[in-house]
């Protein structure tokens, strides 16, 4: 009788078939065509799983990656190390920040208010120190850009993950979700920033140079300066850009300017030192619906449905390739599961600092609706990978485990948690 997991058979096929294709003359794109398709079957088919027991897809992909990356075959470890696949997932990272953006407007951070920026500083602040303590206990051989990156890592809440919660829960229009939702986006701002600091002084370390406080408080100035700065510019140039574009004729162009807007700015952020993320996220959050009114009236879609059949193929090859680099065999090392314990106790007591900043709604529903790190968490952990100092990288694999760990936790409990929380509200008092 055949197996009924498909993807087994999928996997044991392309195991055999893509060592032997790859060997073949012919197109070097055709062996890279076939890990681009194993990558989005499993991703899609992971997805599918997730979402059936109500977490969210992306939380399927990542366990895809992980199961995909500790399975021992030739192909997947082939797969894992190809620089193509590599550029892809950077690309994917890119266009995730640019969609996130695009999900707020500069107006809505200001419609916010001084509630959520108080959450939002509270909630970088508060899991910032206690990751950095935890990570400087646990990891005590380690060097002082490694406590400063696990508890960076530790700092951003995923926007996406929390919305879709409120969203299904029917509570999007509530309080405590405005509060959650633009505290969150306040949060990757903050979140952003200080991945900047600590990759530059990570950076200058590696050259040998010792980073000052005076040298911190710059790197900040230059990227609150570069981001801000950005999102100023874009607000006014960005409606003259889409008018001149919308004069074009041919079908894409309002696709075609709006990419060329994030891959612009992605670029520019990295020319003045900061991570290409900052530059996409600032060009999503520059735009708004009435800078393309023109392509709208000749009967365009958004830029965002443009943007999304894109990201639905590049992005699940980063969180895929997230969990390839995930080796379980890092948990069998000492101290490792008790890092990731530790990591996600901090990661969600941390968050529940963040409501003591609000009065007059659920503060426990703020906290629990601030929990999970998501996409942004995985984006700061793979960075770290890449970050090197005398040749070893600032996140071990052990340490990029226990930080995936973090994100998977952290991405299952929050739902049936802010469930609950919204809930208790709406129940009577028991009876005495």
């Amino acid at each position: 009788m055949l197996p009924s997991n498909t993807l087994t058979w999928l996997l044991l096929g392309l195991g055999f078939a893509l060592p032997a294709y790859a060997s073949q003359a012919g197109d070097p794109s055709a062996p890279l065509a076939l890990m681009l398709a194993l990558i989005l079957v499993a991703a899609k088919l992971a997805g599918h799983v997730a979402n059936r027991f109500g977490q969210p897809a992306v939380l399927g992909e990542l366990l895809a990656g992980v199961v995909l990356g500790n399975v021992g075959l030739p192909v997947l470890t082939q797969l894992k190390a190809d620089p193509s696949i590599d550029m892809l997932a950077r690309l994917g990272v890119l266009l995730l920040l640019f969609e996130v953006g695009l999900e707020s407007t500069v107006r809505q951070m200001l419609r916010v208010g001084w509630a959520a920026l108080r959450v939002a500083v509270l909630g970088v602040i508060a899991p910032f120190f206690l990751g950095f303590l935890a990570a400087a206990w646990l990891l005590p051989d380690s060097s002082f850009h490694t406590h400063l990156f696990v508890g960076a890592t530790l700092t951003a809440t995923s926007v996406g993950i929390t919305a879709r919660v409120l969203q299904d829960l029917g509570k999007s229009q509530t309080d405590e979700a405005r509060i959650i939702l633009g505290a969150a986006v306040i949060d990757d701002v903050l979140g952003l920033i200080l991945l900047a600091v600590v990759a530059a002084s990570i950076a200058a370390a590696a050259g040998g140079a010792q980073t000052s406080a005076f040298d911190i408080l710059a790197i900040s100035a230059k990227a609150g300066a570069f981001l801000f700065g950005a999102i100023a510019a874009g607000v006014l140039l960005a409606p003259r850009l889409f008018r001149v574009a919308s004069r074009l004729r041919g079908t894409g162009t309002l696709l075609a300017t709006g990419l060329a807007l994030c891959f612009g700015l992605a670029w520019a952020a990295d020319a003045v030192g900061l991570a290409p993320i900052v530059g996409a996220f600032a060009a999503g959050l520059i735009l708004e619906d009435a800078h393309y009114a023109e392509f709208h009236a000749r009967g365009e879609r958004g830029l965002g449905e443009m943007v999304n059949p894109v990201a639905n193929m590049l992005v699940p090859v980063f969180f895929v390739l997230m969990g390839m680099r995930t080796d379980l065999r890092a948990f069998l090392q000492p101290g490792v599961i008790s890092l990731a314990g530790v990591l996600i106790v901090c990661a969600v007591v941390g968050k529940q600092a963040c409501a003591l900043a609000v009065r007059g709604v659920d503060r426990l529903s703020v906290g629990v609706g601030m929990i999970p790190r998501g996409e942004v968490g995985l984006i700061f952990a793979n960075i770290g990978l890449s970050l090197k100092i005398g040749g070893a990288p600032v996140v071990s694999p052990a340490t990029y485990a226990a930080l995936v760990a973090v994100v998977v936790s952290t991405t299952l409990v929050t739902p049936p948690l802010l469930k609950w929380s919204l809930a208790r509200r709406r129940s009577p008092p028991p009876s005495t």
